[in-house]
Protein backbone atom coordinates (compact mmCIF):
# COMPACT_ATOMS: atom_id res chain seq x y z
CA UNK A 1 0.00 0.00 0.00
CA UNK A 2 1.27 3.73 -0.74
CA UNK A 3 -1.21 6.17 1.18
CA UNK A 4 1.04 6.04 4.55
CA UNK A 5 1.01 7.98 6.90
CA UNK A 6 3.97 9.11 8.86
CA UNK A 7 4.48 8.67 12.16
CA UNK A 8 5.03 12.45 13.50
CA UNK A 9 4.72 15.54 10.80
CA UNK A 10 7.72 16.17 9.02
CA UNK A 11 9.23 12.85 9.49
CA UNK A 12 9.95 11.24 6.31
CA UNK A 13 9.77 7.13 5.63
CA UNK A 14 11.25 4.18 3.40
CA UNK A 15 9.49 1.94 1.12
CA UNK A 16 10.60 -0.72 -0.79
CA UNK A 17 8.93 -3.26 -3.19
CA UNK A 18 11.04 -6.20 -4.19
CA UNK A 19 10.55 -9.71 -5.99
CA UNK A 20 12.11 -11.40 -8.90
CA UNK A 21 11.45 -10.05 -12.62
CA UNK A 22 8.26 -9.54 -14.53
CA UNK A 23 6.64 -9.35 -10.96
CA UNK A 24 5.83 -6.16 -11.62
CA UNK A 25 7.57 -3.94 -9.69
CA UNK A 26 8.32 -1.26 -11.79
CA UNK A 27 4.66 -0.95 -12.23
CA UNK A 28 4.26 -0.58 -8.74
CA UNK A 29 6.96 1.97 -8.43
CA UNK A 30 5.75 3.67 -11.46
CA UNK A 31 2.31 3.79 -9.86
CA UNK A 32 3.30 5.37 -6.52
CA UNK A 33 4.91 8.02 -8.23
CA UNK A 34 2.41 8.78 -10.45
CA UNK A 35 -0.08 9.30 -7.15
CA UNK A 36 2.71 11.56 -6.51
CA UNK A 37 2.80 13.69 -8.78
CA UNK A 38 -1.03 14.05 -9.17
CA UNK A 39 -1.00 15.44 -5.47
CA UNK A 40 1.43 18.19 -7.16
CA UNK A 41 4.29 16.54 -4.82
CA UNK A 42 7.66 17.27 -5.85
CA UNK A 43 9.35 14.35 -6.77
CA UNK A 44 12.49 13.09 -8.60
CA UNK A 45 13.17 9.53 -10.64
CA UNK A 46 16.47 7.67 -10.48
CA UNK A 47 17.88 4.48 -11.88
CA UNK A 48 21.50 3.22 -12.43
CA UNK A 49 23.07 4.14 -16.13
CA UNK A 50 23.48 0.68 -16.29
CA UNK A 51 20.07 0.01 -17.07
CA UNK A 52 19.36 0.90 -20.33
CA UNK A 53 17.22 -1.92 -21.92
CA UNK A 54 14.69 0.03 -23.19
CA UNK A 55 15.49 4.22 -22.12
CA UNK A 56 18.01 6.36 -21.09
CA UNK A 57 15.86 8.65 -19.65
CA UNK A 58 12.52 6.94 -18.43
CA UNK A 59 11.84 4.19 -15.97
CA UNK A 60 10.21 1.71 -18.09
CA UNK A 61 7.89 -1.54 -17.11
CA UNK A 62 8.17 -4.75 -18.87
CA UNK A 63 4.35 -3.77 -20.04
CA UNK A 64 5.83 -0.59 -21.06
CA UNK A 65 4.47 1.78 -18.30
CA UNK A 66 7.18 4.41 -18.47
CA UNK A 67 7.82 8.02 -16.25
CA UNK A 68 11.03 10.40 -16.82
CA UNK A 69 13.61 9.35 -14.50
CA UNK A 70 17.67 10.19 -14.25
CA UNK A 71 20.24 7.63 -14.73
CA UNK A 72 23.35 7.63 -12.27
CA UNK A 73 26.43 5.79 -11.74
CA UNK A 74 26.42 6.28 -8.32
CA UNK A 75 23.92 6.37 -5.06
CA UNK A 76 25.76 9.48 -3.97
CA UNK A 77 24.84 11.17 -7.48
CA UNK A 78 20.69 11.04 -6.05
CA UNK A 79 21.70 13.52 -3.20
CA UNK A 80 22.89 16.35 -5.83
CA UNK A 81 19.56 16.16 -7.09
CA UNK A 82 16.91 15.44 -4.58
CA UNK A 83 17.00 18.58 -1.96
CA UNK A 84 13.98 20.24 -3.46
CA UNK A 85 11.87 16.73 -3.99
CA UNK A 86 9.09 15.80 -1.47
CA UNK A 87 9.15 11.65 -3.00
CA UNK A 88 12.06 10.16 -4.42
CA UNK A 89 11.80 7.06 -6.61
CA UNK A 90 14.47 4.10 -7.51
CA UNK A 91 14.48 1.82 -9.67
CA UNK A 92 16.86 -1.35 -10.29
CA UNK A 93 18.12 -0.51 -6.62
CA UNK A 94 20.24 -3.93 -6.61
CA UNK A 95 22.74 -1.91 -9.04
CA UNK A 96 23.73 0.67 -7.08
CA UNK A 97 25.05 -1.07 -3.83
CA UNK A 98 25.53 -0.66 -0.40
CA UNK A 99 26.13 3.42 -0.78
CA UNK A 100 22.37 3.12 -1.07
CA UNK A 101 21.91 2.46 2.27
CA UNK A 102 23.27 5.61 3.38
CA UNK A 103 21.78 7.78 0.78
CA UNK A 104 18.19 6.63 1.57
CA UNK A 105 18.64 6.94 5.25
CA UNK A 106 19.54 10.54 4.81
CA UNK A 107 16.95 11.28 2.49
CA UNK A 108 14.25 9.96 5.13
CA UNK A 109 15.99 11.88 7.85
CA UNK A 110 15.35 15.17 5.55
CA UNK A 111 11.77 14.24 5.53
CA UNK A 112 11.48 12.44 2.18
CA UNK A 113 9.29 9.80 1.33
CA UNK A 114 11.83 7.50 -0.85
CA UNK A 115 10.67 4.59 -2.39
CA UNK A 116 13.35 1.81 -4.36
CA UNK A 117 12.75 -1.54 -6.16
CA UNK A 118 14.57 -4.19 -7.31
CA UNK A 119 15.44 -7.66 -6.92
CA UNK A 120 16.15 -9.12 -3.39
CA UNK A 121 17.38 -12.28 -5.13
CA UNK A 122 19.92 -12.71 -7.93
CA UNK A 123 19.97 -15.23 -10.70
CA UNK A 124 21.47 -18.26 -8.39
CA UNK A 125 18.56 -17.42 -5.54
CA UNK A 126 20.81 -15.47 -3.28
CA UNK A 127 20.08 -12.29 -1.28
CA UNK A 128 20.86 -9.27 -3.82
CA UNK A 129 22.80 -6.98 -1.61
CA UNK A 130 21.87 -4.10 -0.64
CA UNK A 131 18.06 -4.82 -0.92
CA UNK A 132 17.60 -7.14 2.22
CA UNK A 133 19.57 -4.11 4.22
CA UNK A 134 17.05 -2.06 3.15
CA UNK A 135 14.11 -4.23 3.89
CA UNK A 136 15.35 -4.32 7.48
CA UNK A 137 15.69 -0.54 7.71
CA UNK A 138 12.30 0.22 5.11
CA UNK A 139 8.80 1.34 7.08
CA UNK A 140 6.68 -0.43 4.67
CA UNK A 141 7.79 -3.41 2.34
CA UNK A 142 6.14 -5.00 -0.48
CA UNK A 143 6.98 -8.30 -1.46
CA UNK A 144 5.49 -9.11 -5.36
CA UNK A 145 5.08 -12.93 -7.12
CA UNK A 146 5.66 -13.23 -11.09
CA UNK A 147 4.09 -16.48 -12.74
CA UNK A 148 5.99 -19.16 -13.49
CA UNK A 149 6.56 -19.40 -16.84
CA UNK A 150 6.96 -22.94 -17.07
CA UNK A 151 4.19 -24.20 -14.75
CA UNK A 152 2.05 -21.01 -14.35
CA UNK A 153 2.45 -21.32 -10.28
CA UNK A 154 3.49 -18.24 -8.34
CA UNK A 155 7.04 -17.21 -9.09
CA UNK A 156 9.57 -15.44 -7.01
CA UNK A 157 12.87 -16.48 -8.77
CA UNK A 158 14.64 -14.84 -11.53
CA UNK A 159 16.19 -18.12 -13.57
CA UNK A 160 19.12 -17.06 -15.94
CA UNK A 161 18.24 -18.88 -19.40
CA UNK A 162 21.97 -18.86 -20.31
CA UNK A 163 25.06 -20.11 -17.81
CA UNK A 164 27.77 -17.62 -18.80
CA UNK A 165 28.41 -13.34 -17.60
CA UNK A 166 28.71 -12.64 -13.54
CA UNK A 167 26.02 -11.75 -10.95
CA UNK A 168 25.13 -8.83 -13.07
CA UNK A 169 23.88 -9.12 -16.50
CA UNK A 170 21.32 -6.75 -17.53
CA UNK A 171 18.39 -8.34 -19.70
CA UNK A 172 15.37 -8.93 -20.47
CA UNK A 173 12.86 -12.34 -22.07
CA UNK A 174 16.47 -12.90 -23.85
CA UNK A 175 17.85 -14.22 -20.87
CA UNK A 176 15.97 -14.28 -17.86
CA UNK A 177 13.19 -16.00 -17.13
CA UNK A 178 10.79 -15.70 -13.56
CA UNK A 179 9.98 -19.43 -12.16
CA UNK A 180 8.53 -20.87 -9.33
CA UNK A 181 10.89 -22.50 -6.58
CA UNK A 182 10.60 -26.35 -8.25
CA UNK A 183 10.87 -25.03 -11.63
CA UNK A 184 13.74 -22.84 -10.88
CA UNK A 185 15.48 -26.09 -9.14
CA UNK A 186 14.89 -28.01 -12.25
CA UNK A 187 16.29 -25.47 -14.40
CA UNK A 188 19.28 -24.80 -12.32
CA UNK A 189 20.06 -28.50 -11.75
CA UNK A 190 19.69 -29.05 -15.81
CA UNK A 191 22.33 -26.15 -16.42
CA UNK A 192 24.51 -27.73 -14.41
CA UNK A 193 24.09 -31.40 -15.89
CA UNK A 194 24.52 -29.75 -19.49
CA UNK A 195 27.75 -29.56 -21.73
CA UNK A 196 29.53 -26.71 -21.90
CA UNK A 197 29.89 -25.25 -25.64
CA UNK A 198 33.62 -24.42 -25.94
CA UNK A 199 33.75 -21.50 -27.67
CA UNK A 200 30.89 -19.96 -26.19
CA UNK A 201 30.66 -21.01 -22.68
CA UNK A 202 27.04 -21.42 -22.87
CA UNK A 203 25.08 -24.34 -21.39
CA UNK A 204 23.29 -26.45 -23.76
CA UNK A 205 20.54 -27.74 -21.72
CA UNK A 206 18.69 -29.47 -24.18
CA UNK A 207 17.59 -32.80 -23.77
CA UNK A 208 20.08 -35.24 -24.70
CA UNK A 209 17.66 -36.64 -28.10
CA UNK A 210 17.70 -33.25 -29.01
CA UNK A 211 21.32 -32.82 -28.61
CA UNK A 212 22.21 -36.22 -30.43
CA UNK A 213 20.33 -35.33 -33.34
CA UNK A 214 21.79 -32.07 -33.80
CA UNK A 215 25.31 -33.63 -33.30
CA UNK A 216 23.65 -36.72 -36.21
CA UNK A 217 22.86 -33.59 -38.38
CA UNK A 218 26.36 -31.93 -37.99
CA UNK A 219 28.27 -35.26 -38.71
CA UNK A 220 31.05 -34.64 -41.73
CA UNK A 221 30.69 -37.31 -44.81
CA UNK A 222 33.01 -39.95 -44.70
CA UNK A 223 36.31 -39.11 -46.68
CA UNK A 224 36.13 -40.16 -50.43
CA UNK A 225 32.27 -39.96 -49.99
CA UNK A 226 30.23 -38.30 -52.21
CA UNK A 227 26.99 -36.59 -51.04
CA UNK A 228 23.92 -37.18 -53.33
CA UNK A 229 23.53 -33.40 -53.14
CA UNK A 230 27.25 -32.85 -54.52
CA UNK A 231 26.82 -35.11 -57.69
Amino acid sequence: MDEHIPPRSGSGWIEVVVGSMYSGKTEELIRRLRRAQIARQRVEIFKPIIDDRYAKDHIVSHSELRIPSRSVKTAKEILRWAHEAQVIGIDEGQFLGPALLDVVERLARQGKRVIVAGLDQDYMGQPFEPMPQLLAIAEYITKTLAICMVCGSPANRTYRKVARGGRVVVGGADLYEARCRRCYDLGRRAQAMAPIHEFTGETDARPKTARRTAGARRKPSAPGRVRKQDR
